[in-house]
């Protein structure tokens, strides 16, 4: 066992077992002696020092796990969480590694309790990036199998150190909600509101516990939680990397709060797993960060390493190309003729993607909505065959792309009657609005859609695919000893069918779509190129949902639409240009009937696309402006600022939207550097002045938009 030393003289409640300085964090590992219990703590390096060394509170265990058969915890817990049981307390510390290899270090602590079950809590390091990746394995060596109802990816406590007591209102709780076409809105609630306040005889547990259940993991909120020292400014935050049921909980029971997340447990995603002898089951994969500043700043630090995933992205992608998604020009009604033509108005354009949506398999009598599953190519659509439609997308200089729902079947295509490589629940095919879902641990699956997706986008040479996903499978399925394990069982196929498909066809950009942007976590992002941003295609609020979502995912993965419509004014189109330079290009809408003049506002947003993309791929965003309380009736204004790396190079993107407006915005640059304008897009650059390192906007009137590119000297 390694040498346990006091810390500074703090109580013999907890000794510090191990502590680890990565870049500007420290790792503190502390143990309860009288327990073995070990918990962890993340520092700021330059405030280490200033934690209270008096602080007393109960060392928060490393991993939260439940075993069916042991005790659940007390305090009127039940029901609200399962923390802190007989399980936990079961499992004592074994020992601690450290492995280092060329692409950073990896903590290893082994848990173990006197029936022979192992936990590994493994924390890993890259010094890239300002974050930890974490995760949970848990290992059964006994003879007997053993059911697990609860498994955390982690858990971090001691918030906030820097001072004894309870500290009253200091403490906050950010979250992210999400619903359809109104991602990533930010929540920000005091500790005391969630009533996390400790009783005044420390009995009793208060738990905070929320997340998503379903195959739509961003629905409701994102997979994603910070709790602020607003006294101290500092910001411990956490995402998890999980396409199905997730939970996380904001835990009390002392002066300290706790934070942790991982799988829905049984009470909250009907989870039960069943692990055999020598069976072991791995966590979702979760990263953690702590740092001193807004929490913009450190939600990024998470954002950030979801960049390490981005190494199998196509080559295609470095310079994140323009998309033209036909979408909102056909309305599911694609054809020959109409592709034909959207292609020769877009050659030259500076667009790399074409992309054909849904309804390129529509069967006489069927809409779009109901025939998903067949995947056979339009007759009546096509009726020279698919090769003659693409031989004209390619003619015209863009890649041609595709739409699949591939894990759903519509109610009027044949497949929706096989049901026996259906999902099921309670022995009835799981039938959501209009949609079932195929069972992708079936190999029959495996084998159909290899065939109808994989070959089928051989054949054609599509370079690009978009993967959409319009319904939830709920609580789970039947086939294995739990909903919530069947649920968690067939994301991870789906997973796996992805990794297929980029391995047999490794130059294929594919695109993360979920009505939108209800898949927008770092498993499934990683598997992709780029996600759709939201369903919001043409509304006001695109701008805001946009910039909330640089807290979330990279911006180079954020695909955000403008629709272009024949009727658009020279400021809205501006504005719709505008929303797009908040992530990556994608066009749609009516480019047949457009004006000279109109062409010419998306002309020059297509070139200063191409001018600032480099800071959209390499950067770093701040926010500025009041919070916007509707979504739907927006008021006020935002502007986002984008940083290069290197800080070469500055983007500031305004949006006013309706109310009262200041007559001008000014910006100050949050660094010290000098700068000059390189090129402003805007109806009027006039009302767009750099004075002493301070950027002026003055305002158009309701829902105009400007872009400003700066350069250093």
């Amino acid at each position: 066992m390694p040498d346990i030393r006091l810390k500074r003289g703090i109580s013999l409640l907890k000794q510090l077992l191990s502590e680890f300085t990565l870049n500007d964090m420290k790792l503190e590992y502390w143990m309860q002696p009288s327990s073995q219990q070990v918990g962890l703590l993340l520092l700021p390096v330059h405030l280490a020092e200033k934690v209270d060394v008096a602080k007393e509170y109960a060392v928060d265990p490393l991993i939260q796990v439940k075993l069916i058969g042991d005790d659940y915890p007390g305090g009127f817990s039940q029901g609200k969480t399962m923390r802190n049981s007989q399980s936990v307390l079961g499992f004592k510390y074994d020992s601690q590694y450290v492995m280092e290899d060329e692409k950073g270090k990896h903590i290893v602590t082994l848990l173990k309790n006197d029936r022979k079950h192992i936990i590994e809590h493994k924390l890993s390091y890259y010094p890239e990036f300002a974050a930890c990746e974490v995760g949970t394995t848990f290992i059964n060596q006994n003879t007997e199998a053993v059911q697990l109802e609860m498994l955390s990816s982690f858990s971090m406590g001691g918030m906030t150190p820097f001072r004894a007591g309870d500290t009253p209102a200091s403490l906050v709780l950010h979250r992210m909600r999400s619903k359809w076409s109104n991602e990533g809105r930010l929540e920000t609630l005091a500790i005391e509101d969630l009533q996390l306040e400790p009783s005044w005889a420390k009995f009793g547990v208060q738990s905070e516990r929320f997340g998503q259940v379903g195959s739509m993991p961003v629905r409701g909120y994102f997979p994603w939680a910070a709790i602020e020292d607003t006294k101290m400014n500092i910001i411990w935050a956490a995402q998890l990397a999980h396409a199905a049921s997730w939970q996380m909980e904001v835990y009390r029971r002392d002066d300290a709060i706790c934070l942790s997340g991982g799988l829905a447990d049984r009470e909250f995603g009907h989870w039960v797993k069943t692990l055999k002898p020598n069976e072991r089951l791995v966590s979702p994969k979760a990263y953690l960060t702590v740092a001193e500043g807004h929490i913009d700043q450190v939600a990024q630090r998470l954002t950030a390493i979801q960049a390490k995933a981005l190494s199998r992205i196509p080559e295609v992608e470095k310079d994140l190309p323009i998309i033209f998604n036909e979408f909102c020009t056909t309305w599911g009604n694609p054809s020959h003729d109409n592709i034909s033509n959207i292609a020769k108005k877009l050659e030259g354009k500076g667009i790399t993607y074409l992309v054909i949506d849904a309804g390129w398999y529509i069967e006489e009598g069927k809409s779009w909505e109901s025939n998903m599953g067949d995947w056979n190519v339009s007759p009546q659509l096509f009726p020279q065959g698919l090769e003659a439609t693409i031989q004209e997308i390619r003619k015209n200089g863009l890649i041609p792309g595709i739409w699949f729902e591939l894990e759903t079947c519509g109610p009027l295509a044949d497949s929706y009657a096989r049901t026996e490589h259906l999902l099921h629940r309670d022995g009835i095919p799981i039938t959501s609005g209009a949609r079932r879902f195929w069972d992708f641990k079936d190999p029959y699956v495996v084998e159909y859609l290899t065939e109808k997706v994989i070959r089928f986008i051989q054949k054609y040479e599509f370079g690009y695919l978009k993967i959409d996903y319009n319904e939830t499978i709920g609580i789970g399925c039947d086939g294995v000893e739990s909903m919530g394990e069947g649920l968690r069982q067939q994301m991870e196929a789906v997973e796996a069918f992805l990794q297929k498909m980029q391995k047999e066809i490794p130059e294929l950009v594919i695109e993360n779509c979920s009505s939108g942007g209800h898949r927008l976590e770092p498993s499934m992002m990683g598997l992709t190129s780029m996600a759709s941003f939201s369903d919001a295609h043409e509304e006001l609020e695109i701008p805001i949902i946009a910039a909330n979502l640089h807290r979330a995912i990279l911006p180079r993965q954020s695909q955000i639409w403008a629709v272009l419509r024949k009727t658009d004014s020279l400021h809205r189109l501006t504005y719709s240009m505008v929303n797009t330079f908040l992530g990556r290009m994608c066009l749609s809408g009516d480019i047949y009937d457009l004006e000279e003049e109109q062409w010419k506002v998306i002309d020059e947003g297509i070139r200063f696309y191409k001018k600032i993309s480099t800071i959209i791929k390499e950067g770093f965003s701040y926010r500025y402006g009041p919070t916007i309380n509707s979504y739907r009736h927006p008021e006020g204004w935002q502007a986002v600022m984008r940083v290069s790396s290197d800080r070469s190079q500055v983007l500031v993107i305004f949006h006013t939207f309706g109310g009262h407006l200041p007559e001008q915005i000014d910006i100050q640059l949050p660094f010290d550097g000098t700068y000059v304008i390189d090129s402003i897009y805007s109806e009027d650059q006039q009302r767009i002045k750099l004075q002493e390192g301070m950027l002026v906007y003055h305002t158009q009137g309701e829902f105009h938009a400007a872009a400003v590119l700066l350069a250093s000297v």
